[in-house]
């Protein structure tokens, strides 16, 4: 079996998962959630295991490199750091309805790096620039950082959900979101996992600058993707500030994460194919 093959029925395991949750969350049925973990985990390391072949793959070719280094294989990194991330939150807060608005983002990552026809999925020499151990630190730091806010919009999702159906209720939740967590506890999760994801992407950005100055002999060129990342840390410090400094909390920070995570897409996908710029052998 090659890791594209292993991948790609990566790619169902967390659509099995997703739909688990869901139902989960949908249809009431507790009893399903250790079955919809037990699947999560098992996707989790299948897709560790893609990774680790196609390491292995990289080798045998002669090139022998961390498989971080374009489109398909940071879209593969994505869901490992979001499945790994949400496993973790599951753990420590032991909620399963959490997992319908998280793990949906694993699959729609991975069934984009699968079924997309916009880039390359076969394993190519890196380009100059690639080839350097701040290559894995930068990429994984920025992806870890990227799976929080993945997970935090997911949850600002579920606080405006429950917020609406409090609303039409008169103050209270009933039927099917009364199975969502208290407001006060998705708005804090929501606030914690925004923290996380900060204190990563902000290691990213170092790592990232470090790279660059190893590559290109500076540490800041503005380039497209330098830029984006920069407004998309300042959106996600904005939101702390206002948090820390004004009180902000509820329907805003929720909005605030969505938000932040349209900003995070544009930052890695709509950079890539609609700017050119240093970082454009990232589509490869």
């Amino acid at each position: 079996m090659t890791s594209s093959q292993l991948l790609g029925f990566t790619t169902f395991a967390y659509l099995a998962s997703a739909a688990l949750y869901l139902v989960v969350f949908v249809f009431r049925a507790p009893r399903i959630g250790p079955l919809a973990t037990l699947v999560t985990a098992a996707a989790w390391l299948i897709n560790t295991a893609g990774i680790g072949l196609r390491w292995q793959e990289s080798h045998q070719m002669g090139i022998g490199y961390a498989p971080l280094s374009n489109m398909y294989e940071s879209l593969v990194f994505f869901a490992w750091s979001i499945a790994i991330f949400y496993l973790g939150l599951e753990w420590r807060y032991k909620n399963r309805v959490l997992g319908a608005f998280a793990m949906p983002f694993a699959f729609l990552s991975m069934a984009y790096a699968s079924f997309s026809t916009q880039f390359g999925k076969e394993i190519k020499p890196l380009v100059p620039a690639l080839q350097s151990n701040w290559l894995i630190a930068h990429v994984i730091t920025c992806f870890v950082g990227y799976a929080a806010f993945a997970v935090a919009c997911g949850f600002g999702i579920m606080y405006l959900l429950r917020a609406r159906n409090e609303e039409k209720g008169g103050g209270t939740a009933g039927g099917l979101m009364a199975t969502l967590p208290e407001l006060k506890v998705i708005d804090d999760l929501t606030h914690k996992t925004i923290i996380f994801g900060f204190l990563w992407l902000s290691a990213g950005i170092i790592t990232g600058a470090i790279w660059a100055n190893s590559a290109w002999g500076t540490y800041w060129s503005w380039d497209p993707k330098e830029t984006w990342s920069l407004i998309t840390w300042f959106m996600y410090a904005a939101t702390l500030h206002a948090r820390f400094t004004r009180g902000w909390a509820g329907k805003r920070i929720a909005w605030l994460a969505i938000i932040g995570f349209l900003a995070v897409i544009f930052t890695y996908y709509g950079v890539n194919f609609l700017l050119s710029g240093l970082h454009s052998y990232g589509r490869g």
